[in-house]
């Protein structure tokens, strides 16, 4: 397995020339507090250390290991409790978790480029301390003082980590329907009784207690999703002093045998009266956990991109490396007996693929970060709501662009290697492997797309579309130097996405089936043309920074390389699109 290189100077590219982050930092309050450019360099350079070489290096074995099972007690692989030992010790499960419980405080624009690092490094571990993080914002959002003060120090020191509890056996995006219940105690808690599937770190050795966030109804809850409250159920119930009780029955049934990410322990969940108490209002559990959604989409997505980015690293490796073949007569090593693979013409197009998926979903992700931090903590009101609209439209696309290209990226490596990819030493089949369930969980990459299309942009009649549009047209109205082809293919590119987001406003009506059947191809317009603007943006500020070398006119290049290449897609997604749902549903059910 090629080693995992951290690409420290592309991040800070984005971060500080191409989004300006520091500029945003200054103007927010909360922000300038606790974080600057030099500031935010530094942190990037100790999550890289401690990615490429206390992480990294373990992930083949622990995939291979896999976690253990037996009688509802669950063992990680060799190696992953010293990591998170590590990664608690450097505060870094509570990277963007609030000051006031011990937590950096740190924007998302910075975490984005850490999550990257940890996916990158080994998906199945960074799961632990994601799905905790995620725990912490929805508790340090809904819950009441109480709560948070007897559970927030010790999940943001990484001495206790979190769940989510959401899915059941027959529910799983329709969650109206769940069945676990909540009946309430005497002692104001509630007893919660119910089977979840699919938890992540749902049970584990890294920490002394697992506090699961749960979803379940009260007696009197009305039908639908309006009826869902939220409870915090700890492992081992928590005394008054701070020190562990009694043990909760909430226990792991069994664990799931996945076709990735074999050291994250998914657990079946079986909650038996165990002891929870409510987070936030009755009947309002859905909406507190969707809080924190946005958040956790974009750190799936961002799953699909350190995947991708971990097999470039090895894909290039090996082109360069292995010898096959020979090239054109202008590439040809006539010294040796065999030219080296990054010659031959398909392995190129592949590897510059692959770079340009990385480096488009790293500022993509970071782009959306941003926004996430506007929203957040922006000075003013009409700022906070003009990202948030931002927020609303791009989250599904983050989430389901990214895991789709990061799939497609991480195949091409595999490809590159032929045989060597599909054997286990050179780690490219644990990275398709891995990758394959962000386009899953999280809400599934269609359901993704019906979000996008239905309720965001159709649900809007058109409005959440328009202030990104607007954006990318005030970025054409700039001088294009040399630019000028990129810029008109962008400009056709945005003007068929309006289009035809009018033409499914004009159509739905009619046509009853036309959202369900357009809009991963609607969700695929979207996520290209943006990464089109990311990329012509990245251009422009890197032809002025002749001072940074071979990095600049490769970041200029690859630009070329993606509106050359890859761009060109979307006139076959657009007529796919106006070829609405009729050849789809003149079947019969039979007929399949």
């Amino acid at each position: 397995m090629s080693d995992y290189r951290v690409a420290l100077q592309d991040m800070n590219f984005v971060l500080h020339d191409v989004l300006n982050v520091g500029a945003d930092w200054a103007t927010m309050p909360q922000m300038s507090e606790v974080i600057d450019p030099d500031t935010a360099r530094a942190i990037l350079d100790e999550a890289a250390k401690l990615t490429a070489n206390l992480i990294a290096p373990n992930a083949r074995a622990a995939d291979e290991e896999g976690i253990h099972f037996d009688n509802g007690v669950v063992t990680t692989p060799k190696g992953y409790k010293e990591q998170f030992k590590a990664l608690a010790e450097g505060g870094w499960v509570g990277v963007t978790a609030n000051p006031d419980f011990g937590g950096m405080g740190m924007p998302k624009t910075l975490s984005a480029q850490y999550e990257e690092m940890m996916c990158a490094a080994d998906i199945s571990f960074s799961l632990y301390s994601g799905l905790t993080a995620g725990a912490i914002m929805s508790m340090d959002l809904h819950a009441s003082e109480e709560l948070k003060n007897i559970y927030l120090p010790r999940m943001v020191a990484g001495e206790w980590t979190g769940t989510m509890c959401l899915t059941e056996p027959h529910a799983g995006t329709d969650l109206g329907i769940i069945r676990t219940k909540a009946v309430p105690n005497s002692d104001g808690s509630y007893a919660i009784t119910g089977t979840k599937i699919f938890i992540t770190g749902g049970e584990h050795d890294l920490t002394e207690n697992i506090i699961h966030l749960v979803l379940a109804k009260l007696p009197d809850a009305p039908a639908g999703t309006k009826g869902i409250s939220l409870f915090v159920v700890p492992k081992f119930l928590v005394n008054e002093d701070g020190s562990l009780g009694a043990r909760n029955p909430a226990v792991a049934g069994s664990v799931e045998h996945k076709m990735g990410i074999h050291a994250s322990a998914t657990c079946v969940m079986n909650f038996d009266a165990a002891q929870g108490w409510l987070v936030g209002e009755p009947h309002r559990g859905l909406a507190a956990m969707f809080t924190m959604m946005n958040y956790e989409r974009l750190g799936v997505g961002i799953q699909g991109l350190g995947a991708a980015a971990r097999s470039y690293c090895t894909a290039l490796d090996y082109a360069l490396d292995r010898r096959q073949g020979r090239g054109a007569k202008a590439t040809q090593d006539t010294a040796a007996e065999a030219d080296p693979l990054i010659v031959h013409g398909d392995v190129r197009r592949m590897l510059l693929t692959m770079k340009a998926f990385v480096e488009g979903g790293r500022a993509f992700s970071s782009y959306v970060g941003q926004q996430l931090d506007r929203a957040k903590y922006a000075e003013t009101a009409e700022q906070r709501q003009a990202a948030e609209a931002q927020v609303q439209l791009l989250t599904p696309v983050a989430k389901a662009f990214m895991t789709d290209t990061g799939l497609e990226t991480t195949i091409a490596g595999q490809q590159i290697l032929g045989g060597h990819g599909f054997v286990r030493e050179w780690g490219q089949e644990q990275w398709v492997r891995d990758c394959r369930i962000a386009q899953i969980y999280e809400g599934t990459n269609g359901i993704q797309a019906l979000d996008l299309l239905g309720r965001k942009v159709v649900g809007s009649g058109g409005a959440l579309l328009q202030p990104f549009a607007a954006e990318i047209q005030t970025f054409l109205r700039a001088e294009p130097g040399v630019w000028v082809q990129e810029f008109k293919q962008l400009g056709a590119a945005l003007t068929e996405l309006e289009r035809v987001s009018k033409h499914v406003l004009s159509n739905f009506k009619s046509d009853e089936n036309l959202i369900n059947s357009v809009a991963v191809d609607y969700l695929n317009l979207v996520g290209y043309v943006a990464y089109g603007y990311l990329w012509l943006r990245m251009a422009k500020v890197a032809e002025e920074k002749a001072e940074l070398g071979d990095f600049a006119s490769s970041k200029v290049k690859t630009a070329k390389f993606y509106f050359a290449k890859i761009l060109p897609r979307t006139q076959g997604i657009v007529a796919s699109i106006e070829a609405g749902s009729d050849s789809m549903f003149a079947f019969s059910d039979g007929e399949f």
